[in-house]
């Protein structure tokens, strides 16, 4: 899923959506279920070190900035 696509999805809280997969209308075999919490902390990881990445670039920027200005 590209980034665009993962960002206009409403965000679900990790817990949720686990609960959602275990108890949902159809139950999953072992190996569709393995798939699907696999899918779903893949995705958490992938925003959680995008977010990281976004923080450090931001500290970088103004701390560049505080340097010019110095």
């Amino acid at each position: 899923m590209t980034q665009q696509a993962e960002a206009s999805r409403p965000h679900i809280p990790l817990q949720d959506r686990l609960r959602q997969l275990l108890d949902g209308p159809t139950a999953l075999d072992k190996r569709a279920l393995l798939g699907s919490l696999y899918a779903e902390v893949s995705r958490c990881e992938t925003r959680a070190y995008a977010a990281g990445w976004n923080d450090a670039l931001a500290t970088a920027r103004r701390d560049s900035r505080r340097g010019e200005d110095a």
